[in-house]
């Protein structure tokens, strides 16, 4: 008789080996880490003793599941931006708040959390991408569970990282800190070809290379990323990194949904996995993943949930049952992906997506002691079939829940015993998550409050440029003649520095409470250079030179000079880096408007002092009528005072009538006349 540290027998056994075979009783015998004698209950208690034996009678014993794709710790902020588009969701709540709040405490708590409750639902491994990876492998392993761990690595500074090579090099170190550990496997996280450039992309996968660890991206999650990578790379995002070389590593693709018929092949050919998100891609209506087709040619698909912020739970039961559902509704065809396949997806396969299959998402001998017990005492179990021997995958799959999950051992060690978890404090866990929580409840809450700061969360970490409470002396004059008013500037002996043609769409947010006259608002310009124009402004045949910005207006009037010549102050100005789309559900405004205008800009020197005047014909609305405005950036107040006289002296030698002056900017004169 062979003596073994646990025997699990009398329930029934699902294998996921490669004959799928089911033992109806069986047992599983473990040692150490390792399964080491798997088979028909009679059989395995005539050759086995056990330290411990667990009565699994009526229960179903399982491979551990696998959560092929997901960012634990993002337990604590489960909840706190919902029913949003990717874009707004990820850029503007979830990145300004991990950047205000996530460190060592933060990723230690909140992948504890996540542990708790991936273990009651039967989760036994988990592919991770998250800052402060040393600390959720630090928590990983403490709890006992099993980790694929990628450090993330963004073109723009992280919570952990001031630059990209900081975020590489932060990556190497944990790499050799953690390899060979035998719970916790390393990997490299570039986020996604979008946050990432050429050279991060290529760095992250020499580095992958070199320490022969997996290699967890974001792919072709939204069409809109697709819609981009194409214009941005010539090419959608899985060719572009293909190009560069990325599927030399042990490529772990997150998502794939608007994957091209053609790139599939190449993640066949390299090995590459893919984790499916049902989910996460429901509620961000990210769209259906293409997945049989791609399990279809060969690239193995696991089952990820995704970051409990953007799904909201971290429940593998209900992630398999809409792997099943979805390919069916869209087909329109029952039969696609049965209750075995969709069950592989989470155990087997997922393992082969996660580059594992060796040690872990079957039961076999040899593999790790990765072990789950499901109860199907349940009503919503009530009654069950042995007709045929996939009756046990149809009750996994379409009835089974994660409150069944009893029992669990990761690496032979049980973390989970009658549904309590024996390796984490839960009650302290939620304290601590509690207190976390209310500490970003009412950071948000300010930041809502504030457009300012609002504002700057989102301006500041990408834009080139970001300004705050910049003077400006301006005067905006009502004409009859711009033609006239042009022909005087020729003459007028002024030092033309520069002059450029523009077409400027400039939209305008009004928010909940301004009046007409308010002075309150947001500005999206789209500022589009028309490169080898004429003076005139002819707009055929030339090449466009767009650029954007966003500049909140607040407190707009400072003072008021002579000639209604007036000092204004610009809060913020940014590059904006994002679509008009993604400013208008990030910001919700009141009201909206929109100003089209041809621009002749002139940089002219006056008294040895710059002023741009812009001569403007205002296209939407239609009556507005033309403008020239004159204005100058400013410091102080005495250099206020002298740019005011010196801007009252240009109306007059520009032919200008103070009294057609007009005051504020175009939105004042276009919300007063639609009132």
């Amino acid at each position: 008789m062979r003596q073994v540290d646990t025997l699990i027998i009398g329930g029934t056994v699902v294998t996921m080996n490669p004959k799928r075979d089911v033992f109806a009783p069986g047992a599983v015998a473990i040692s150490g880490s390792d399964i080491v004698a798997i088979g028909p209950a009679d059989r395995i208690r005539a050759v086995i003793n056990a330290d411990t034996v667990v009565d699994a009678t009526d229960q179903i014993v399982i491979p551990g599941l696998i959560n092929a794709h997901t960012h634990a710790a993002m337990t604590l902020l489960r909840g706190l931006a919902d029913d949003l588009r990717l874009d707004v969701w990820l850029l503007g709540y979830m990145m300004p708040v991990e950047r205000e709040f996530v460190g060592p405490d933060f990723c230690d708590v909140g992948t504890r959390l996540a542990c708790a409750e991936m273990l009651l639902s039967g989760i036994t491994t988990f592919n991770d991408m998250y800052y402060f990876e040393e600390d959720v492998a630090r928590t990983t392993a403490d709890v006992g569970m099993r980790g694929v761990l990628g450090q993330t690595i963004l073109k723009f500074p992280a919570p952990d990282a001031g630059s990209y090579d900081e975020g590489i090099e932060r990556c190497r170190r944990f790499i050799e800190a953690w390899a060979g550990h035998p719970l916790i496997t390393p990997a490299v996280a570039p986020h996604a070809p979008y946050t990432s450039t050429d050279e991060i992309l290529q760095a992250a996968t020499a580095l992958a290379l070199e320490f022969d660890v997996p290699l967890h991206i974001h792919l072709s999650e939204t069409a809109l990323e697709v819609q981009d990578a194409d214009r941005d790379f010539g090419s959608p995002p899985i060719e572009y990194v293909h190009r560069l070389g990325l599927f030399d590593a042990k490529v772990i693709a997150a998502h794939c949904v608007h994957i091209r018929p053609r790139e599939i092949p190449l993640l066949a050919k390299h090995g590459a996995g893919v984790a499916h998100n049902p989910s996460s891609n429901l509620k961000l209506a990210s769209g259906f993943a293409p997945v049989e087709r791609m399990r279809s040619a060969g690239v193995p698909v696991g089952i990820g949930t995704d970051g409990p912020a953007s799904n909201n739970d971290l429940d593998m039961f209900e992630e398999i049952r809409l792997t099943s559902f979805l390919p069916k509704a869209t087909s329109g065809d029952p039969t696609v992906l049965p209750a075995p396949e969709a069950f592989a997806m989470a155990t087997i396969e997922g393992a082969r997506a996660l580059h594992m299959d060796g040690t872990v998402g079957s039961l076999e001998v040899g593999k790790r002691a990765d072990v789950v017990v499901i109860d199907q005492s349940g009503v919503h179990s009530t009654p069950r079939f042995t007709l045929h021997q996939d009756n046990v995958y149809g009750h996994l799959v379409y009835a089974a829940k994660s409150s069944d999950v009893q029992h669990v051992w990761v690496n032979g060690r049980r973390l989970l015993a009658d549904r309590e978890l024996l390796t984490i404090d839960l009650a302290a866990v939620q304290a601590r998550s509690a207190e976390i929580a209310q500490a970003i409840n009412d950071f948000m809450l300010e930041r809502e409050r504030s457009l300012l700061n609002k504002t700057v969360a989102i301006g500041s970490a990408l834009s080139p440029f970001a300004q705050q409470e910049t003077y400006e002396i301006q005067v905006k004059v009502l004409v009859d003649d711009v033609d006239a008013v042009e022909a005087r500037l020729q003459s007028s002996g002024l030092e033309v520095v520069k002059q450029s043609v523009r077409q400027q769409f400039d939209t305008y947010f009004l928010f909940a409470g301004a009046s007409s006259g308010d002075d309150r608002y947001l500005r999206y310009r789209e500022d589009n250079e028309l490169v080898g124009s004429d003076t005139e402004g002819h707009p055929a045949n030339l090449s466009v030179k767009p650029s954007y910005t966003l500049t909140l207006m607040e407190g707009i009037y400072e003072r008021e000079y002579q000639d209604s010549v007036i000092l204004s102050r610009s809060r913020y100005t940014a590059q904006a880096a994002y679509s008009l789309r993604f400013y208008r559900e990030y910001f919700n405004p009141t009201r909206e408007y929109e100003v089209v205008k041809w621009r002749n800009r002139y940089r002219v020197k006056f008294e040895d002092t710059e002023f741009a005047i812009n001569i403007d014909r205002v296209t939407r609305p239609q009556g507005l009528g033309d403008f020239v405005e004159i204005k100058a950036r400013t410091w102080s107040a005495s250099d206020a005072e002298q740019k005011a006289q010196l801007t009252s002296q240009l109306l007059r030698k520009l032919g200008l009538s103070s009294r057609r002056a007009v005051r504020g900017d175009y939105i004042n004169l276009v919300s007063s006349t639609l009132v």
